[in-house]
């Protein structure tokens, strides 16, 4: 980039060409940004290995290698394709292990359901895949959806995290069924086991078999409470709205380090005397990081690098130990196109979603899963909003990742929601529902708590170049796991009844109308 921009200021280059966006890393931040990054990634791995053993125990063992291949056959399927490592990039590598394990969940707990059910050990690990394999699919369809839409509307690094969880959502379904499965009957042939006895490290159950509760007397509560904090998020999304990055405002943004603690004053009043418009000053992470953002300037391009050249100057006349680490210089049609790009991308991937959904299964799943998108995406906006994290590309790449991990979320509910309406047809509805959300509730508490652990670190120590997407990441687990329960399943109970009221009308007024039918031929002479 240095040398381009010299290049063009030499006049080497045609005349023509011109930049319009402009991003310079300097070889500090990127060499401690990739360290932390992948520290970070190290103790989430750490943190899901731990948890997925302690859940259980030896047989946990077995779903930990399959992780570890995950991982290894992630990288060198990067290795292959001449992928570069970026800090996106391994959140994308973190998150997907804490996906990976979403479907080792699935099938241990279906095993240990079949077990309860007096089957051998055989037939246990049997059916447990099999009935674990078309839930497994549906739930990594839905998250390859937004990963593809990552990819075909994103740039930079929003491709390289694209890139990394769709490799590993993939590979962990290989990886999951196939070699799993191969180990577990493997062992369970080689010690002659007749019963599988999947159980934890300790004789603590964190969900105990034969939980019963009645999740369906509080939807009244839940889906209220929920409404009132979507309807604040939209209130704070309009004041005082969004911190947009330059990604989608445009213009200087510069990322400055000194050596003892910065004097935000100094540097303010420094800055001003530019005549550059307003200068916003952010510190962040510690006292001695500060973030400049000024305005796009008048006169195209170059007066851009003359912006830019005159902030560095006056940076370190203000601090002679300050060092600009990040330099971005992002144009207006730029951050337009990107600002189209990723809100299209959005709303695609919602409606994609709701269709596949509606293809698998009926139209009221789907209206329950997009009523719960819509809920679950305006409270993380309003959680940017709230905590002025930047809202730039990264972070468009953390919502559109939190729709596919709601939905993924709220599919394996339905899945058994589907599968005992066909077992008990006579059963009411919202009995059903509770059935449903307790027989999957391990499943989706475990698996939240995995894909939590995994990206924690990373939100806690990442630094600020992932913090727009760990952070919110972090955030949006937490609310997908109470809406799967709370919010979808309540408005699938009421679609239902409405349903069901609607389909007697119906009946009745065919009734009504053969009854008038009758009595006119009845009364002709």
């Amino acid at each position: 980039a240095n040398t381009l921009g010299a290049l063009l200021r030499a006049g080497s280059l045609p005349a023509k060409l011109t930049v319009i966006e402009e991003r310079t890393v300097g070889a500090d931040l990127g060499s401690d940004a990739i360290e932390m990054g992948l520290f970070t990634g190290v103790i989430g791995f750490a943190a899901v290995v731990v948890f997925i053993f302690f859940l259980y125990g030896s047989w946990g063992i077995l779903a930990n290698f399959a992780l570890m291949i995950n991982v290894i056959l992630t990288f060198a399927g990067l290795t292959l394709i001449g992928s570069t490592l970026t800090l996106p990039g391994i959140a994308g590598i973190v998150l997907g292990i804490g996906l990976a394990v979403d479907a080792n969940v699935l099938i241990n707990e279906r095993i240990k359901e079949e077990t309860r059910k007096g089957k051998s050990a055989f037939a246990a690990i049997d059916a447990g895949f099999a009935r674990a394999y078309s839930t497994i699919v549906d739930s990594n369809v839905t998250a390859l959806i937004a990963t593809v839409l990552l990819f075909w509307f994103g740039s930079g690094p929003v491709r390289g995290f694209a890139v990394t969880m769709g490799l590993g959502i993939m590979i962990s379904m290989f990886t999951a069924v196939s070699v799993v499965r191969v180990l577990m009957i493997a062992v369970t042939a080689r010690k002659k086991l007749k019963t599988i006895n999947i159980k934890p490290l300790l004789p603590i159950n964190l969900v105990p078999d034969g939980t019963n509760i009645a999740f369906m007397k509080g939807r009244f509560i839940g889906i209220g409470i929920s409404v009132i904090l979507s309807i604040a998020s939209i209130v704070l999304f309009f004041k005082p709205g969004l911190n947009y990055g330059v990604d989608f405002q445009g213009g200087i943004q510069m990322e400055v380090v000194t050596q003892q603690e910065a004097d935000l004053a100094k540097f303010r009043s420094g800055l001003n005397e530019l005549g550059f418009g307003e200068v916003a000053l952010q510190e962040f992470g510690s006292n001695n990081h500060i973030l400049v953002r000024v305005e796009r300037q008048e006169g195209g391009e170059q007066a851009q690098t003359n912006a830019v050249e005159a902030l560095k100057a006056e940076v370190v006349k203000i601090d002679p130990t300050a060092k600009v680490e990040r330099t971005e210089v992002v144009g207006p049609k730029v951050s337009g196109e990107l600002a189209i790009a990723g809100f299209l991308s959005l709303t695609l991937a919602a409606l994609a979603m709701t269709a596949y959904i509606w293809a698998r299964f009926e139209w009221p799943f789907a209206v329950g899963a997009m009523i719960t998108l819509i809920l679950d995406v305006t409270k993380t906006v309003g959680f940017f909003a709230i905590t002025g994290l930047d809202f730039n590309l990264t972070a468009i790449a953390a919502v559109l990742t939190l729709v596919g991990y709601s939905v993924n979320d709220k599919v394996v509910v339905y899945d058994r929601m589907r599968e005992n309406m066909r077992l008990y047809k006579k059963m009411p509805l919202r009995d059903l529902i509770d059935k449903s959300i307790n027989e999957t509730l391990a499943r989706s508490l475990y698996t939240s708590a995995t894909a939590f652990l995994s990206l924690l670190p990373m939100a806690i120590w990442g630094g600020s170049a992932v913090s727009s997407f760990a952070i919110p990441m972090v955030f949006g687990i937490a609310v997908a796991a109470l809406s799967s329960v709370f919010i979808a399943a309540p408005i699938l109970l009421f679609l239902g009844d409405w349903r069901k009221r609607h389909g007697k009308s119906m009946i009745a007024d065919d009734a009504d109308e053969a009854e008038t039918g009758k009595a006119a031929i009845a009364a002709k002479p």
